[in-house]
Order: structure tokens, then sequence, then C-alpha cells
């Protein structure tokens, strides 16, 4: 039987779904069409096709937070491949082959985005069945949704001759505007493009290095000059040298052996706010409604709450999305350009874009209740038997009062232990750390006073987690 090596492509930003999706936090990993993320929904989908254990291609900075996830599913997972730079989907992929190269094996890659839906999981894996053929023989096989829709933020493939399953693709087409989108809906003759291939490692490098052939070579470089770091594998420099370029416009757009899989399956990218209510609507209004929220006279609105009680009264079309840090409202119709403010903070020079309240790290989280301009406060929660790194910072001190557990605290070579009410002091420049020794998880409230309280002000050593001594993944930034 061939070997198929799913390769789950973890690294997007999800601007569009801001502000529930931030850079720290992307849609990938938040739970918007069930009770898992976008990433656990994905790796439960290819379960029970009998694949080798999935490849993970994401962000060096997401790294803990996708192997939380991971562990998480209850499901296996294999190689963990860091990006060390944003280089689009075609260097992603020729990562995880090259990679599966090295290890001795050539399988089919199953590329598949993390941030998929599918109403029908069970004709998805029909659809990929169908396309092992194709590609054992060689074929470049893409698999594209029959349109429900005229979507102006999908591209569209226009299939030609059957080829067994499959079909010769005759054109990929850009996103449309809503008359071309309509009319390729009309005809019958147009499928979305849903970003999911189907090919052989070797394959897919060998092609790849005739069309960009820059990508296959940085790429082995950068597997060959790469190491292993306890659950994940860190590429060379020499990834960041690729090319920022798609699998469609590098290759898929250019060989002639390229072909689709029709597949009938009830798909969405989950993109934007749009298509959160397109999924989750309901009832008489046409309401996609999360969280805490009361709607009056409220027709075809998209609300998300998610610290807060949020009302509407006699309004249509908009979308309300609500953290702890941010609002959105806007018009349904502006759902695509949602990036523009998220580009707008950024120039703003402002942090909503960045993180949300809430920091997950691999032994907790912190969450922001309170800034100034010379102190912070901040909520800590730290996992049972975890443990931070021996840090140093040289422009803040920092107080700890334990809120629940017991805390350890090592402090200039000196043990502490604190129960719950008991505080302790942290000068400037003391090698310090915080250990949950109990099975339950630890909380506490930092109080940080000082004229900089910015990530980088850390000095790192003896860290668990394999972090670079100074890193900015502070405890408490």
């Amino acid at each position: 039987m061939t070997s198929i090596l799913p390769v789950v492509l973890a690294g997007g930003s999800g601007t569009r779904l801001w502000p529930l999706s931030r850079q720290l936090h992307p849609k990938q990993f938040m739970a918007l069409t069930s009770g898992r993320s976008m990433l656990q929904e994905t790796l439960h989908r290819l379960q029970p096709l009998l694949c080798e254990p999935p490849a993970i291609v994401c962000n060096e900075e997401h790294r803990f937070l996708v192997a939380e996830q991971c562990r998480g599913t209850g499901v296996r997972w294999g190689a963990i491949l860091l990006e060390c730079a944003s280089r689009n989907t075609a260097p992603a992929v020729a990562l995880a082959a090259c990679h599966a190269l090295t290890r001795g094996s050539d399988p089919l890659l199953l590329v598949v985005p993390s941030d998929g839906h599918f109403d029908d999981d069970e004709a998805f894996r029909d659809g990929v069945r169908a396309a092992v053929e194709p590609a054992a023989d060689g074929r470049l096989v893409a698999f594209g949704i029959r349109p429900s829709t005229p979507h102006t933020g999908y591209g569209y493939i226009r299939p030609g001759e059957p080829v067994g399953a499959a079909r010769e693709i005759a054109a990929f087409v850009e996103k449309p505007n809503r008359e071309k989108a309509q009319a390729y809906v009309d005809s019958g003759d147009f499928l979305w493009n849903s970003g999911v291939f189907l090919f052989r490692a070797s394959r897919y490098l060998e092609e790849l290095g005739r069309h960009v052939p820059a990508i296959p070579a940085a790429c082995r470089d950068a597997v060959d000059t790469g190491t292993q770091d306890v659950d994940f594998f860190r590429p060379g420099s020499a990834f960041g040298d690729a090319p920022d370029i798609s699998v469609d416009h590098a290759l898929m757009e250019k060989t002639g052996d390229a072909v689709v899989v029709p597949l009938d399956v009830g798909w969405s990218d989950v993109g934007s706010w749009q298509a959160v209510h397109d999924l989750g609507k309901t009832g008489d209004g046409n309401n996609a409604l999360t969280g805490d929220v009361l709607a009056l006279r409220t027709t075809n609105t998209v609300v998300h709450a998610t610290e807060r009680l949020v009302a509407t009264l006699g309004v249509d079309g908009l979308i309300v999305a609500e953290t702890g840090d941010a609002v959105l409202v806007a018009d349904r119709s502006e759902a695509q350009d949602v990036g523009d403010v998220v580009a707008l903070i950024a120039q703003c020079a402002r942090r909503e874009h960045h993180a949300h309240r809430r920091v997950h790290r691999p032994w907790g989280h912190f969450e922001t209740v309170e800034a100034g301009p010379a102190h912070q406060v901040k909520r800590l929660t730290v996992n049972p038997r975890a443990r931070l790194s021996m840090q140093q910072h040289r422009e803040r001190s920092e107080h700890w009062v334990v809120v629940h557990g017991t805390a350890e605290v090592m402090r200039d070579g000196t043990s502490h232990t604190l129960v719950e009410n008991a505080s302790i002091h942290i000068p400037k420049g003391s090698w310090h750390r915080l250990s949950n020794p109990g099975d339950a998880p630890l909380e506490l409230i930092e109080v940080q006073v000082g004229k900089y309280l910015g990530e980088d002000d850390i000095e790192r050593r003896d860290d668990d987690f394999g972090r670079a001594a100074s890193d900015g993944d502070a405890a408490a930034p």
C-alpha cells in the first residue's frame, strides 16, 4: 500500500478574523466550528486514513501551542517543523518533503491547511483515496470544491478532460469579482481551489526544481543543517533564503502534470467573519451568535462575545466581535477587509493585533490585568509540576502573591515555599525561578515595577523548554 504522509500547514495569521485571531494565537488554534481547535479537527479528520503520523509545519513562535494542542488530541503526530521565517506554502511543503526524504522514505504528501472546515469528513477521505492512483503515477493532484456560492475570497479551477478519477486542469483563476464569481457558479464548470494537494515528495521537489529551483535548494540545505530540539525540528537558516511563493503560483499553474479531483464536501477555509456567519447561522433571524449574547430585532448578523455580555438591538448585517481588549463592529459586506484594521493597528504602534490579554506559554499562561507607564499587573497560571526558566530582569522588579496553590521560588540561590496569600519580592538583577510542585494549577498575581517593562528584558538560563537565553519569551513580559 502506498504510504501517505499528511503535511499540515499551520503557519497562517488569520488577520481577517481579528480581534479573535492574533499573531501569537491565530485562528487555526481556536475552536471556531466545534469544541476542538481547527488544528485539532484537522488531525482528527486525517486519522481514519490510516496514514503516517502527520508532519506539522508552523511558525517558530507557535511551537509550544502546536505541541500542547497535539497532546490534547489523543491522536498520533509526527515531526513538528519550525519555520524561522514565513515563506508561504511552496517552501513549507518543500521543507516537509526534504525532511521526509532524509528519513529514508518517499511518501505521498497530503498537503492540508490546518484551518479548513469540512461538513463531510468521510467524503473528503474518499476523495483522497481516489487521488492516490494518479499521485502514485507522478501526477500533482489538487482538490477542487464544488462551489455553493459566488465566493470572491477563493481562487477557482476550471477542470479539463477526465484522467481516471481526476480531471486535467484547464486553468487556474485568481480571486474574481462578484460578477465573475457568479458566472463561474452559474456555469457549473468551475471549482474552488481548496489548497489541499497530493503528490509524491520526490516528484514535488523534482517539478518544483524545474520552475523555482531556489526553493528545493534552500530547503535541502535547511534540512541538512537543521537540528532536533526536543519535540521540534529546527531547519537551518537557509530556509529564509527560499522565495516567498505559494504552491499554486510556484508549481501548479506552471506544470503540465497537474490534475484536480472534485470534492462535494461542504468546505470552508473559515477565513473571515462572513464564513463564521455562514457556518453558524440559525433561526429566523439568520444570525450566528456565540457567547453571552442578547439579540433583539437583529438579523443577518454575527456576534461573538468572549468575556462580556454583548447586546444588539435593531441591527442588520453586522459583525460584532468582542474580546477582553478590543471590539470590532463592521458591516458584513466588509468582512474580507478586516485585515485593513489589523494593518492600521500595527501602523499606530499598538499591540492589539499581536496578542490577547491572555498569552500562552509552555509552562501555562499569563493574563494582563492592568498596565501603566511604569507598572504592570498580571495573573499567572503555572501548570502542575511545571516551572519557569531561571531568569533575571535588568530594568524591573517583581512582586508575587500566591492566590491558589503552593509555589516554590528560588531567589539568588535560596529556596522559598509560598502558600496561599504569601508573597515575595524579586529585585532587579536577581536570579529567580518559579515552580509549581503540586498536582493542581498554581495561580498568583505578579506586579512589575520599572521604567521599562518590555518582553526583551530577560536573561534566561537552565530552561526546561529549550528556549534561547534571551528571546522575549519571558514569564510575564
